[in-house]
């Protein structure tokens, strides 16, 4: 099974990750990061296909996936 791992204070809740997860791992968590942000959570990681889509569309780095 994949890693999913999110860097929270990166993460500006732009969806592209949760748009794009062909598993829909991810969702908009409920907490706020320090810059005012709801980042991105895994809701569901067993899902996770290790495909790293997420990873690629992230614009600001905030996911690494590991296999």
């Amino acid at each position: 099974m994949a890693q999913v791992v999110i860097y929270q204070e990166r993460c500006k809740s732009c969806l592209y990750c949760v748009k794009f997860c062909p598993k829909q791992v991810l969702k908009v968590g409920t907490q706020v990061n320090s810059k005012g942000y709801l980042y991105v959570s895994a809701a569901h990681p067993e899902r996770c296909i290790g495909c790293s889509i997420c990873a690629n569309m992230c614009p600001d780095a905030a996911i690494e996936i590991y296999t």
